[in-house]
């Protein structure tokens, strides 16, 4: 989801703002935030390394910039979604996109339970990017509520969506850790059949 796009920005040819936020998505999601140099992030956008500054101040500028293009992304993902006609075909669509992206997982894992993590680890003062990305997570696992709420309101949304979400994330993880993109695709189908025996 992060990588196309990002692909998809450097190739419409955004504005610089917005290449170097995409390429630090793309970036960070490959490098992590402590090996990321802004020089890494500009070469990916295609921006000359000084004119970073006239956008972005320092790394945890960018950082911020990056998570928000993941909520951007998610948006943009969530009006796709929204535009199928039930909460299990739009649930079922959601668990197809992250299976898509298993060559990506194997490689680098998940791109936002990634970067997560790390700024979890990281001691950014008063920048507070972990709790930044938390409310992009947490935006999320609202929308994957109202879901199973509309599919089976009888059964535990909220605990559904937990479920649903910590899933994924966790054959993310073992897909990057295993390098083994089908361990993705078997469990999206699990979660697929799981969806299905709630109706």
């Amino acid at each position: 989801m992060a990588e196309k796009a990002a692909q998809k920005t450097a190739k419409r040819g955004g504005g610089k703002r917005e290449r170097l936020a995409a390429a630090a998505v793309r970036v960070l999601h490959e490098q992590g935030v402590e090996k990321t140099t802004l020089a890494d992030i500009a070469k990916v956008a295609d921006v000359p390394v000084g004119n970073v500054y006239y956008y972005f101040k320092t790394k945890d500028d960018l950082v911020a910039a990056a998570i928000g293009e993941h909520d951007r992304q998610l948006t943009e993902l969530i009006a796709a979604l929204e535009q199928l006609p039930t909460p299990q075909d739009r649930l079922k669509a959601l668990v197809q996109g992250w299976a898509d992206q298993r060559d990506t997982a194997a490689r680098f894992g998940c791109p936002f339970g990634t970067l997560s993590s790390e700024l979890d680890k990281r001691d950014d003062g008063d920048a507070g990017l972990d709790r930044t990305a938390a409310t992009v997570m947490t935006r999320l696992l609202g929308w994957i509520e109202e879901q199973f709420r509309e599919l089976a309101p009888e059964q535990d949304p909220r605990g559904n969506a937990v479920a649903l979400l910590s899933a994924y994330q966790g054959m993310s993880l073992l897909t990057n850790t295993f390098r083994d993109p089908q361990l993705m695709l078997d469990q999206g189908s699990r979660l697929t059949a799981w969806i299905d025996s709630l109706t």
